[in-house]
């Protein structure tokens, strides 16, 4: 195999001309060409491989196969880039007799799973490969795939056959949009996406999801599923940790435990964290339990401890650092038992020390800014703990990340403007050229701004509503569902006694 070019270098491996590439040289990498064997009629055809960055997104491998003799084309996308912290799921819904909608750029990896729930139907991650597509063009290429083996199947199967022509018949007006339709796009890696026309505002017809991954996904995707023991099963880990004495001990019904420690995701400084914490209280005991890297998957220890902020409640500061790779991260989860009810926390910004306000913001609060008409669902971000300033920046950050297409080179003018617009009023609000809202809505209570003076009371900015939770955000925690009858007779049997 060997490559066009002055250096008529060969491609060996992926991972590591992205390695040797880095981020200046993603965009000047070379175009490689390679001699490939075409799968449709036997004899050899050309593959260009190209390394390159999306600028605000991330680092791609475009590689497009032509056969001169008989004319077969594909391309396919993989990411030369890390994994995400968390998986996502885009779903998206198609109305009837809109091609706008169909036309949305769509960003399928090797790991994504396509659903359509009106007809049963799905395509796994080894079905189609990673691709750079559109709504139609994903469900055309499944209708091509379809019908590639139809004539065979007419000679072995026709009633499978027939159905199957059915079926495309159903399909085909999906995509032609014939038809309302709901398209889900599930990825464990969370590096797949769906274009947001409205961003950065919300769109009505598109939500995201992130989640955290499953023992079965993380295995599927080259992650160590379970930490390997030499002696012992597995469900011992998540029943004991080893604290400071060195030994394990047994941990009550509710506390912290070896898998929630394992699941510890965050987006900032492990050291700043704990540094901003202390100055509360500080921690008087840091337990320790064992975890994987999720950047290497090699075993590494969770440290954690809990402390209680004044105004707020009890938490629980996990952080983990990997010796092998580097990699860091920290969380905050809340602690103590699930509050009855809501909080909505509203803060209007007016001075520079509005912005240092410190800011805790979990895994289910949902954030809005009225003066940007920002709003992010629960689960954006995940857990942090920053100031209204650092929230903000992050927020737009992540804004950029999610939609790197729409501020590229090859974007439209109008959508440009809307991008640049956007950035011109949060320079504003951050400059406080004039006040602003900030709006925490945690369905857990789990959320928190710092107030500016001793009492609450007399803090006149910061705004703190509790409310009911519906039936839906109920369901969504998993409330509904909760069963704790066996541990509160275990408890009370035990006080008891």
């Amino acid at each position: 195999m060997a490559s066009s070019g002055e250096d008529r270098g060969v491609v060996v491996d992926i991972r590591s001309a992205a390695e040797s590439a880095g981020d200046d040289g993603a965009r000047d990498a070379p175009l490689h060409v390679v001699e490939s064997l075409c799968m449709r009629c036997g004899e050899n055809g050309t593959t260009r491989i190209l390394l390159t960055l999306i600028p605000h997104f991330r680092e791609v491998v475009l590689m497009a196969f032509e056969c001169p003799h008989c004319g077969e084309r594909n391309n396919e996308v993989q990411f030369a880039g890390q994994l995400q912290p968390k998986g996502c799921c885009y779903t998206l819904e198609v109305p009837k007799g809109q091609p706008e909608v169909l036309n949305r750029q769509v960003v399928k990896s090797d790991s994504a799973t396509i659903k359509i729930p009106e007809l049963d139907f799905e395509i796994p991650p080894e079905a189609q490969r990673g691709t750079l597509s559109t709504v139609e063009g994903s469900i055309m290429r499944a209708v091509s795939e379809l019908e590639a083996l139809q004539d065979e199947r007419k000679k072995v199967d026709p009633q499978k056959a027939e159905a199957i022509e059915q079926f495309l018949v159903k399909l085909r007006s999906l995509g032609s949009g014939e038809a309302a339709f709901t398209f889900i796009l599930d990825d464990a890696s969370g590096n797949s996406f769906i274009e947001n026309p409205n961003a950065p505002s919300p769109d009505p017809l598109l939500s995201l999801r992130f989640y955290e991954r499953t023992y079965e996904q993380q295995a599927a995707l080259g992650f160590l599923a379970e930490p390997t023991k030499e002696s012992g099963d597995s469900s011992q880990d998540a029943s004991t940790v080893e604290g400071n004495s060195g030994g394990p001990q047994r941990i009550p019904h509710g506390s912290v435990g070896a898998v929630a420690g394992r699941r510890a995701i965050a987006q900032g400084n492990s050291d700043e964290i704990t540094a901003a914490l202390c100055r509360y209280s500080a921690p008087e005991e840091v337990d320790t339990l064992p975890s994987t890297c999720a950047a290497c998957a090699t075993e590494c220890v969770t440290r954690f401890f809990s402390t209680k902020i004044p105004y707020f409640r009890e938490v629980i500061v996990m952080a983990t650092s990997c010796d092998v790779c580097g990699y860091r991260n920290s969380e905050l989860k809340p602690g103590g038992e699930i509050p009855a009810k809501g909080k909505k926390t509203t803060l209007t910004v007016r001075s520079v020390k509005d912005l240092s306000r410190d800011v805790i913001k979990s895994d289910s609060a949902a954030v809005s800014v009225p003066e940007l008409e920002l709003e992010l669902s629960s689960g954006t971000l995940g857990g942090i703990v920053t100031t209204v300033e650092g929230l903000i920046v992050k927020i737009c950050e992540a804004l950029e990340r999610v939609h790197g297409f729409q501020l590229g080179d090859s974007t439209y003018e109008w959508k440009k403007k809307k991008w640049d617009g956007f950035t011109e009023r949060l320079a504003k609000l951050l400059n406080l050229e004039e006040p602003w809202t900030l709006i925490l809505d945690d369905a857990l209570a789990a959320s928190f701004i710092a107030p500016a003076t001793d009492s609450l009371e007399d803090d006149k900015q910061l705004t703190i509503e509790e409310y009911e939770r519906s039936w839906e955000q109920n369901e969504e925690l998993g409330l509904n569902d909760m069963d704790t009858s066996s541990a509160d007779m275990a408890y009370n049997t035990t006080s008891a006694s």
